[in-house]
């Protein structure tokens, strides 16, 4: 397994400032592993949907296209009170994670696009406060797989562990056997990333997509009873990995890119 590093890639982007190059898609050099920013926002109400997702379309994805980046947006299938919005913004690497931050205070059209959210007053608040999780893609799914066009529902697994090497064990599960058991049985992965930084940790979460909630109980019942998974869940290397399982089902809006 290649050696991969996240203080590498903040290394790379600090000497990109120091020497005051400018990084674009087309001069990064590549990286293997994607970047994941995971958000939840808990909306205040009223039009607060709409003009999250006027400022996401007119100002952020024209932004994350410059840099190959993608902004998946998402809402709960039970539709919760008071609304949330999940976005998953999906970077080709680490350093354009840090290049775009840094465009967020410097790009003249971004800026100019978000004007109008930007300068909303304080009693018109959009959303309370939103949570955000930090990830480096798996070795063993690298990159984002969209999903087909008949996607209808998105499930959200978020696995806890007792301890950083639960964690890593875990992982490595997932991309020595579990993945390619996932793809035989219809679990269609969207992406696994490791939390670097957010809540629940040491964890990891990922993201499959289904036609309907039919699918996803029929080839769940599929896995749980695979040979394949009973074997290598009875292996001693893998006990006591995951200590709980957070679960969330979410639609897709209409501008998202995922």
């Amino acid at each position: 397994m290649k050696r991969r590093n996240f203080l590498k890639a903040t290394a790379a982007v600090a000497a990109v400032t120091v020497t005051g190059s400018t990084l674009s898609a087309n001069n990064l050099p590549a990286q293997d592993n994607e970047f994941y920013e995971f958000r939840v926002y808990q909306l205040t109400g009223g039009g607060a949907k709409n003009t999250l997702k006027s400022y996401f379309t007119e100002a952020l994805m024209p932004l994350f296209k410059k840099f190959g980046a993608k902004l998946g947006a998402f809402e709960e299938l039970d539709k919760e009170d008071p609304p949330k919005v999940y976005t998953l913004f999906v970077y080709p690497s680490a350093q354009v994670y840090f290049q775009v931050q840094k465009e967020l205070s410097a790009d003249k059209e971004y800026l100019a696009a978000a004007k109008s959210y930007f300068e909303l007053p304080a009693n018109k608040l959009v959303f309370e406060r939103y949570e955000t999780f930090l990830m480096e893609a798996f070795d063993g799914i690298p990159k984002l797989k969209l999903p087909e066009k008949n996607r209808g529902l998105f499930e959200l697994r978020t696995y806890e562990s007792y301890n950083e090497d639960a964690a890593r064990r875990k992982v490595a599960m997932f991309d020595d056997e579990e993945l390619p058991l996932f793809e035989k049985v219809g679990l269609h992965p969207v992406f696994f990333g490791k939390i670097l930084a957010g809540k629940y940790m040491p964890a990891l979460m990922y993201m499959l997509w289904f036609t309907d909630m039919n699918e996803r109980e029929a080839n769940w019942k599929k896995f749980g009873e695979s040979p394949e998974w009973k074997a290598m869940s009875g292996k001693q290397i893998y006990a006591d990995t995951v200590s709980k399982v957070r679960k969330k089902f979410l639609v897709p809006t209409d501008y998202s890119q995922i």
